[in-house]
């Protein structure tokens, strides 16, 4: 993989702030874009900027056929049946919660999460908890954070309608070991729902090959415009299961009296929709599928274990997750003893302009339950170098002498 030659598509990557270019290490909030999408986008603006599917003229008609196509790739992307199965939303979010609204829930039924899921996993089981009396039991981590099948086992039961967890958690890093989970899930004849957010980007997630039944993921995180995202779902579930949001676009035809609905995935996705979004997805997954995991993987794994080897030796630093850093994929969280991570992160870019997340990571839940404040957390993309890393470890080492 020629990473010189991939950062030219980043303008960004290119930008001097104070002199110094910027080094961007918070890919697992939000991912650059590269010029690829840019172009999409705005073709989109200058050339056929007009409704799809509504109007019959040939600005109508030439957005139409590109959302379409957008479809058909991602579909093709996730290893889905048919373009029919994938539902565009706003993001990972939306998705989780068009599934919490469309189940038809009775009072007994019970939710399995992990204690490491996203807000987005978490607050709508909390929610429903309260007005329909579902019950959400949380699956724990080992000691390392890895996941525990037979605590997941010892939680499976009659009542259990669904498994709803995280593929790789924003946290740590860490990928489940879901085609098992999957296997587990369905011989109890549950349903299962992927917070695919932090997975479909760095590796192959075959919905087919894993036999989900729902997978929900962003387009932000994996190189596409913010304010898109992907509901992945078996297509004789999503004939079954409700929107929970309707209006235009999603019925075939009304009345002062009555309606009737359109087939998936119009019926889910009410309004008019960001076609430009769409369409600028679809070119981030042609770029994702040029460049190929086998090498965004190795470049994650390689600048996560070179940091993870000089941090990991000082006394006062302590890693989210576990130690070895192929069991964190792109991701290094981490704190350090007596140093809060809101100014070590704010030195960082401050000094360098190397830009990391800092706090929470929406995972409030665990920090609370293992009494810490938050993390510093570093997010690697195929885009990063060795030589950012470097500058990172060189900056982190003067500035904890004086922190």
């Amino acid at each position: 993989m020629d990473v010189k030659s991939i950062r030219s598509n980043f303008k960004v990557l290119s930008q001097k702030l104070n002199g110094k270019q910027i080094i961007y290490f918070d890919n697992a909030c939000q991912t650059l874009r590269p010029r690829q999408v840019i172009e999409a986008v705005d073709q989109y603006y200058l050339e056929y900027p007009a409704c799809a599917g509504r109007s019959s003229h040939k600005l109508g008609v030439k957005v139409t056929d590109k959302v379409h196509e957008a479809r058909q790739k991602i579909a093709k992307f996730i290893g889905a049946k048919r373009p029919e199965e994938v539902v565009f939303t706003r993001n990972t979010t939306e998705g989780m919660n068009l599934v919490v609204h469309a189940l038809d829930w009775q009072e007994g039924d019970e939710v399995i999460i992990t204690d490491k899921e996203h807000n987005s996993n978490l607050i709508p089981w909390q929610i429903l908890a309260k007005e329909k009396g579902v019950r959400f039991r949380i699956s724990p981590s080992k000691k390392d954070n890895s996941f525990d099948v037979e605590a997941f086992k010892a939680l499976l039961n009659e009542k259990t309608k669904l498994v709803s967890m995280v593929v790789t958690s924003n946290l740590d890093g860490v990928t489940n070991p879901i085609k098992e989970i999957i296997k587990l899930a369905h011989e109890n004849k549950s349903l299962v729902l992927l917070d695919g957010a932090q997975a479909v980007p760095h590796m192959r997630v075959d919905v087919g090959d894993l036999d989900v039944d729902f997978l929900a993921f962003s387009g932000h995180k994996m190189l596409g415009p913010s304010g898109t995202g992907v509901l992945y779902g078996k297509y004789k579930l999503l004939e079954r299961i409700k929107p929970f949001m309707v209006g235009g676009d999603t019925v075939e035809r009304s009345s002062y009296e009555d309606f009737v609905l359109l087939p998936p995935p119009e019926k889910f996705e009410a309004g008019l929709q960001d076609y430009a979004g769409i369409i600028g997805l679809g070119a981030a997954v042609d770029y994702l599928n040029q460049i190929g995991f086998d090498d965004i993987k190795k470049q994650e794994l390689k600048l996560n274990q070179m940091v993870s080897d000089e941090l990991l030796r000082m006394e006062r630093v302590h890693v989210i997750g576990p130690t070895e850093a192929e069991k964190r994929g792109g991701i290094f969280s981490f704190y350090v003893d007596g140093v809060d991570v809101h100014q070590l992160a704010l030195m960082l870019d401050e000094t360098e302009n190397i830009m990391i997340r800092s706090g929470q990571h929406c995972v409030h839940s665990w920090f609370k339950a293992h009494n810490l404040d938050g993390s510093a957390r570093l997010s690697f993309y195929f885009y990063n170098t060795q030589d950012e890393a470097a500058v990172f470890i060189d900056v982190f080492k003067k500035l904890i002498k004086v922190l």
